[in-house]
């Protein structure tokens, strides 16, 4: 399953800042519809996505009936993205075997 969606950056302060963008409501509704077949536990989502340049692998966390895609430095700083950011997401539900 491959899907294409435009979110804002946003940060979650924990004890360490994290960085995420929400994947929208239809998009999060498709990836629902094959959860099962792709969650390895704890209902996270392994995805490949791409933002501009950048390709990396990461898993959706599930959060209030959606899913957020974590940004790690190593895709934020290429991009020169911050909190605040609209971006454009690439990305491909890596279904289980």
């Amino acid at each position: 399953m491959e899907l294409a969606f435009t979110g804002r950056v946003i940060e979650w302060r924990g004890p360490a800042p994290y960085y995420f963008v929400r994947v929208p409501g239809q998009e999060a509704a498709d990836i629902q519809e094959v959860a099962a077949m792709a969650t390895y536990g704890w209902g996270v989502i392994p995805v490949e996505a791409r933002i501009g340049e950048t390709v990396f692998e990461t898993s959706l966390f599930p959060k209030d009936g959606g899913y957020l895609l974590p940004l790690k430095v190593a895709v934020r700083r290429p991009q020169g993205l911050t909190e605040g950011d609209d971006v454009t997401v690439r990305m491909a539900v890596r279904l289980s075997a």
